[in-house]
């Protein structure tokens, strides 16, 4: 993929309101990159430690985190979506409720 494709990415995260999440293949979708959500995966995997980007705005499909639950990983995304509002249930979201 190119570094546009990567800047389309950053935009569409970046759009994602507080409060809500989207899916790895959402954000592929509406970055304009159909069937790519494991490469957004792997973008979101190697960003920075100081990033900004609202990275824990990004779940799975089915609405859980990609991190073992747990994990260091998990709570600190768990956390930063807790603090927006956006409640896990049985260690899922509720797209429905949640989805952008």
């Amino acid at each position: 993929m190119t570094e546009d494709n990567q800047q389309s990415v950053w935009q569409v995260i970046v759009a994602i309101p507080a409060g809500k999440v989207a899916s790895y293949g959402q954000v592929a979708d509406l970055a304009g990159l159909p069937r790519a959500a494991r490469w957004v995966g792997r973008l979101l995997k190697n960003l920075p430690a100081d990033s900004t980007l609202p990275w824990h705005r990004v779940v799975r499909a089915d609405g859980r985190l990609a991190f073992a639950t747990g994990s260091e990983r998990y709570q600190r995304q768990q956390q930063r979506l807790r603090a927006e509002g956006v409640l896990l249930r049985n260690n899922k979201i509720n797209r429905q409720y949640f989805q952008y």
